[in-house]
């Protein structure tokens, strides 16, 4: 069993979502040949503070040397472990619409581990096409086994298709649709709203906030342009 499992103490939510960047910066630099890193680079690509990134990676295990800073390759595998990135994890994606289809389509859709097993939709004219090499097939006739389900459907349709997954013994979704759904305890739903986020990244930008003072954005290899001059 993984370090990620017998972790004594969880992960808080702000660390949770920031190991996820620092491994993109991490996987950048690595691309780009280098070794090692520090926490002032690693606070200067992510937005994080100096004492947060080293608060973040320090129940880590050990990453380098003290002095030499964090070594890229331990660190990349790191925090793999902790997010528990290094076992499988199947995937159903239920809604074959537009975004259904370009979900499945990309190249980044999938995280390291995961396979995606299965792919529904409620359609019969689209039930039996061949989608990312798999046959859609009809969710009210059963899924197959999965640990991590994706709904890309109406939002009338989500919560019948929540307490699919549910039944079918899959209690981490993943809801694009823009929904609020009730489910059980012992399972976790994320919710992914392009609206929300639009309205987000709108406050940021007339207050001159968050990725527009450069942060997320340099992991992508942007750099915030330089303020006109008033």
């Amino acid at each position: 069993m993984s370090s990620a499992m017998n972790r004594r103490q969880p992960l808080s939510e702000p660390t949770l979502h920031r190991l996820p960047v620092y491994q993109r910066i991490a996987r950048e630099m690595v691309r780009r040949n280098l070794v090692t890193t520090d926490s002032k680079t690693l606070s200067r690509h992510s937005g994080a503070t100096p004492a947060t990134v080293r608060r973040d990676l320090s129940g880590l295990g050990t990453l380098g040397t003290r002095g030499s800073g964090y070594e890229l390759t331990r660190l990349i595998s790191a925090i793999d472990d902790a997010l528990g990135l290094n076992r499988v994890y199947d995937v159903v994606v239920v809604g074959m619409g537009n975004l259904g289809r370009a979900l499945v389509g990309s190249s980044n859709f999938l995280i390291r581990g995961a396979r995606l097993v299965g792919v529904y939709d409620s359609d019969p004219q689209v039930q039996g096409m061949e989608i990312a090499g798999l046959t859609v097939h009809d969710p009210a006739q059963g899924l197959v086994p999965a640990q991590i389900g994706v709904m890309c459907v109406p939002a009338a349709a989500a919560q019948e298709v929540t307490d699919m997954l549910v039944a079918a013994n899959i209690h981490a979704i993943v809801n694009f649709s823009p929904q609020v759904v009730t489910y059980p305890v012992g399972t976790t739903v994320r919710y992914v709203d392009f609206s929300m986020e639009l309205q987000i990244l709108v406050y940021h930008l007339i207050n001159g906030t968050g990725p527009f003072g450069g942060g997320v954005l340099r992991t992508l290899g942007f750099t915030p342009p330089s303020p006109r001059p008033s």
